[in-house]
């Protein structure tokens, strides 16, 4: 209903797809369904449903099916950016990791046991996990849900190939969403620098030397929930601009 999810369902509804969008809270569900229904005239269902809780991912999937008459594309997008256990040590809550694993790692797992069935039986599908580039480089306790969702992922295309299902991963970096504007002011008031001067920081370690887009993640999202995309399974794949001087082989 926000952020880079609102921005996949967007780009795949520009595709001509019909969306069923799920999150905890229905107030901006509903908005984003009527937005979404407003500017393409597709069909749009949605339901509150909590990656944590089995039974709310299990009916969701039911109730999608019904009324859509299929899924072919799954996309997993859950969890608070950055996470919820930042650093450092001393301060680190284990149960707050636990639940920010429950939310993300076990529930791509929920969501994708829900969907594989189904996705069997048409003998095609796509998954596609949003992770995050934390994966990539030490500095948060909760970056490790995005190297567990690596490993899910390539487990996932495995057992699933043979019926025609792809399974990938996506890592954005800082990506800007309706979110970020706020969020800048804040840090541009209590640092004291300009809203410009702090954009101009923050793409210094991006070979674009600018924040990407939820739409342009989206774009990367949308290519390999598509045909186009047979060749491409198991893999985890940067949507940052460019982050970092690491080479990944």
């Amino acid at each position: 209903s926000r952020g880079i999810g609102k921005a996949v369902a967007f780009s795949l509804a520009g595709e001509g797809v019909d969306i069923a969008i799920c999150a905890r809270e229905e107030k901006p569900l509903a908005k984003t369904s009527k937005d979404l229904s407003d500017t393409f005239g597709t069909n749009v269902y949605f339901q509150t449903a909590d990656t944590k809780d089995t039974d709310s991912i299990n009916d969701f999937v039911s109730s999608t099916i019904n009324r859509l008459g299929k899924i072919d594309i799954l996309i997993n997008n859950a969890a608070a950016p950055g996470g919820l256990v930042i650093g450092p040590l001393e301060t680190a809550d284990p149960e707050k990791l636990l639940s920010d694993i429950d939310t993300k790692v076990v529930g791509y797992l929920r969501a994708s046991k829900a969907i594989a069935p189904h996705m069997k039986q048409l003998g095609w599908g796509r998954i596609i996990n949003i992770a995050g580039l934390a994966a990539r480089s030490g500095g948060t306790i909760s970056g490790m849900r995005n190297i567990a969702l690596t490993h899910l992922t390539k487990t996932l295309s495995g057992e699933l190939g043979p019926y025609g299902i792809n399974v990938n991963l996506v890592h954005p970096g800082a990506t800007r969403t309706e979110r970020t504007k706020p969020l800048q002011q804040k840090i541009s008031e209590n640092e004291g620098v300009s809203l410009d001067e702090l954009e101009k920081r923050s793409s210094l370690s991006v070979d674009v030397r600018r924040m990407i887009d939820a739409s342009e993640v989206a774009n990367v999202v949308t290519f390999l929930a598509s045909p186009l995309s047979s060749a491409v399974t198991g893999e985890a794949i940067a949507a940052g601009g460019g982050v970092g001087p690491a080479v990944f082989p």
